[in-house]
């Protein structure tokens, strides 16, 4: 299987590569750039191959949380938690918060929607540092 593998990731780079070389030049409309068969290609090859990790990874993700059942009660509460996070982002998020501008461009859902996209983002930044940090400060002070 590994050597399978190895092979199809060989030949999709061969692919990749003569793809490459088959884009248009720099100076070709970007309409006509578009239209370009070897760029549909390798997006095609691209999605084809984001799809494959996506589903591999989901396999083997709830392959191993079935054979060990302290891990499905850790991704429970860590679904729950980021649930939390999403819940309380929204909350936050106000959809008032840009100018008068750019509003006339998109309606109060869309900008309450990217408010909380940034704010999910901010407290999973916080968390995120907070669990290195405090670790490294409790271990320092500790001796």
């Amino acid at each position: 299987m590994h050597k399978i593998l190895k092979i199809v990731l060989i030949v999709v780079g061969l692919i990749g590569a003569v793809l490459w070389f088959m884009l248009p030049e720099s100076e070709v409309p970007v309409a006509e750039a578009v239209e370009n068969g070897a760029m549909g290609a390798m997006f095609l090859i691209t999605y084809l191959l984001l799809g494959a990790a996506v589903v591999f990874s989901l396999v083997f993700t709830i392959k191993n949380l079935l054979s060990n059942p302290q891990g499905i009660k850790k991704a429970l509460f860590v679904i729950g938690g980021f649930f939390l996070v999403v819940i309380v982002s929204y909350v936050l998020a106000s959809g008032t918060d840009v100018d008068d501008k750019a509003m006339a461009m998109s309606d109060e859902s869309t900008v309450k929607k990217i408010g909380m996209g940034l704010n999910i983002f901010y407290i999973l930044t916080i968390i995120a540092v907070g669990s290195l940090v405090i670790p490294a400060v409790k271990k320092m002070f500790s001796k």
